[in-house]
């Protein structure tokens, strides 16, 4: 028997607030004055035994960054991104 594949090929939009959960307090200062200025959060990486990881994209998805756990921006984080 066999079962219908529950994976679509759409991406299903992620709500923020959910996303922001577990960010320590400075992350999420931060996070809300960069919003102020389009920036996106689109996921947050959670490795483990370490902080989130929040990373943000700008209104053209053209530029990302990362906020750190002291809540300071790193606009050129060592991190790969697929296309």
């Amino acid at each position: 028997m066999h079962r219908k594949e529950r994976r679509s090929n759409k991406p299903v939009p992620l709500d923020p607030e959910v996303l922001s959960e577990g960010l320590n307090p400075a992350q999420r200062k931060t996070l809300s004055e960069l919003q102020h200025f389009h920036w996106k959060l689109k996921f947050v990486r959670r490795p483990m035994f370490k902080d989130p990881v929040p990373v943000l994209f700008d209104r053209d998805n053209q530029r990302y960054l990362v906020i750190e756990p002291d809540g300071s921006i790193t606009e050129n984080p060592d991190i790969a991104i697929r296309p």
